[in-house]
């Protein structure tokens, strides 16, 4: 009788907590095809399609250009859905088809003009990754509230699969260039599977997430956050930090190759490298939650777009292969820095029941706008100035973006967004 009394004392928090362990795998899953793709795609298509800075910079610009069309229309979706799979199950599927598409579609398709090839590319990928990404990522916040654990540790298992992706990628590509592609298609297999048998979400909570206001949401509600000044704000952060370190980001590989007699070699000691950059980030997103707590996220967002105009300015300005790899590490903080604060900052500043449209729009569709642009333009530059200078530029950008953001950029509610809890009377 004890026993059955103190099961029945079992607190709502404590029940919810014990399905947590299927969201990690999750992330695992989504992001090891996204770490695959952005960390090789370049490489890919400089030795096996044969494109320049500014061919591979053009593929990258669709990607992010027609993402734009998929951002708003996910954001509304999602915030519609609320903790429904309908749409991250489609997400998933497609995702699947990573392998077969580089396998036999892409060379076909360059064959026919390399234009249409960018813009089909553009068009999948935006959908799986640039468009995707927001939809899978606030699912599992709405998790995390739901089923009561903190989302950072979670995207634990995000962190996990580049530190993977980063260790077997590169050998992978040695061995058959196209077998990194196949790798997506057997994550995403896995990414499927947990939507549809693990991932439970407990519904008896569900309204802490925005479940039992989401049918009221229309037009206007979703318009005003348009008339927002911080989500703009947010907007301006994302499109010169963020955007900006996905383009530094994109042909980083070439650049530390420069470094090395042997190409073999520095695609080694890049999968080494970036490696050990992901297994710091992991360790760093288990006290990252409580970090941010004490800070607040909007100090940790300033911090993060600091630490990324070091990073960016020092490979400019100290071009040796130690410093190098010093700076790149330091990615590993920047990534639980930006990916905690966000998801905190968003339901402390914002209504949580348009979480989902002003993540996608000011943290992804603002910053798909940045990156459509700085791809090509950066691919240009890196053709005609070289990387240390576009780098340098590409730094001062970066840190006037963050020094204006000091000053604009909104207070979030400590309560609301999840840093403290609610004081009883």
């Amino acid at each position: 009788m004890l026993i059955l009394d103190k099961t029945q004392n079992t607190t709502p928090e404590e029940h919810r907590s014990k399905d947590f362990w299927g969201f990690p795998v999750t992330h695992f899953s989504y992001f090891f095809t996204w770490a695959i793709v952005f960390g090789y795609l370049t490489l890919w298509l400089e030795q096996q399609a044969h494109f320049n800075g500014v061919e591979a910079g053009m593929v990258f610009s669709m990607m992010s250009g027609i993402s734009l069309i998929f951002q708003p229309i996910f954001g509304v979706i999602s915030d519609k859905l609320v903790m429904k799979k309908n749409l991250v199950i489609t997400i998933s599927v497609a995702m699947i088809l990573v392998g077969p598409y580089f396998q036999w579609l892409f060379k076909p398709l360059l064959g026919v003009n390399s234009m249409f090839a960018a813009v089909i590319t553009g068009i999948y990928l935006s959908f799986v990754l640039n468009g995707g990404v927001s939809v899978i990522e606030q699912y599992v916040q709405r998790a995390s509230l739901t089923n009561g654990f903190e989302y950072g540790h979670s995207r634990m298992g995000g962190s996990l699969a580049g530190a993977v992706a980063a260790l077997v990628g590169g050998r992978l590509f040695l061995w058959s260039p196209n077998s990194i592609f196949w790798a997506c298609t057997v994550a995403a297999v896995i990414l499927t599977c947990c939507f549809v048998f693990s991932d439970k979400i407990h519904w008896d909570n569900v309204a802490a997430a925005g479940e039992d206001t989401s049918n009221k949401l229309d037009v206007k509600q979703f318009g005003s956050i348009f008339k927002l000044r911080n989500f703009w704000i947010l907007s301006l952060f994302y499109m010169g930090t963020s955007a900006i370190y996905d383009v530094f980001d994109q042909q980083f590989i070439i650049f530390f190759k420069s470094f090395f007699h042997a190409a073999a070699q520095g695609t080694i000691a890049y999968s080494y490298m970036t490696s050990a950059q992901t297994a710091l980030e992991f360790l760093l997103m288990i006290p990252m939650p409580w970090i941010i707590n004490k800070i607040g996220s909007r100090n940790g967002l300033i911090c993060y777009g600091v630490i990324l105009t070091i990073r960016i300015v020092g490979s400019a300005l100290v071009p040796s292969l130690p410093f190098i790899i010093i700076l790149r590490l330091l990615a590993g903080l920047e990534m639980p820095l930006l990916l905690v604060s966000i998801m905190k900052y968003i339901a402390g500043a914002f209504d949580l029941r348009l979480y989902a449209t002003v993540y996608a729009l000011s943290s992804n569709f603002a910053k798909q706008i940045s990156v459509f642009f700085f791809s090509s333009f950066a691919g240009k530059m890196y053709d005609q100035i070289g990387f240390q200078h576009t780098y340098l530029i590409l730094g001062i950008i970066v840190g006037i973006v963050t020094l204006i953001c000091v000053f604009t950029l909104t207070k979030e509610d400590p309560v609301q967004a999840g840093e403290v809890k609610e004081a009883k009377n």
